[in-house]
């Protein structure tokens, strides 16, 4: 994911999180706040009761691979947070976009032109 399509500051984290609008998913926790910039910026994270460092690391790969695929047809001006949780660990690719794109669709973040 390019850098100007991330939340890098930890400052944008905690906003997220502490103004976002959440949406869960067995498997991911979305945060929602619209925000003034031009595109969709998106930050991933995955805490400790996700399991070791391999765990984690591999559950944000996950997540970033599946919200490149669906960055296209999301509409633009939001700041994301995903969360993983522990099960994504075990998911695979296609789990994993299946997943996010219903937290998406349920927040009206998908434009009109999405058919999954």
């Amino acid at each position: 994911m390019k850098r100007r399509f991330r939340l890098t500051r930890s400052t944008d984290f905690k906003r997220v999180r502490r103004s976002g609008k959440s949406y869960a998913h067995p498997l991911i926790v979305l945060y929602v706040l619209r925000s003034e910039h031009p595109v969709t910026r998106v930050g991933v994270t995955a805490g400790i009761a996700v399991g070791n460092a391999v765990r984690r690391n591999r559950a944000k790969r996950l997540l970033r691979a599946a919200m490149n695929a669906l960055l296209p047809v999301t509409v633009p001006g939001s700041d994301l947070m995903l969360i993983a949780r522990s099960p994504l660990a075990d998911s695979n690719l296609e789990q994993t976009r299946v997943a996010l794109s219903s937290l998406l669709q349920r927040a009206g973040l998908l434009s009109l032109s999405h058919d999954g």
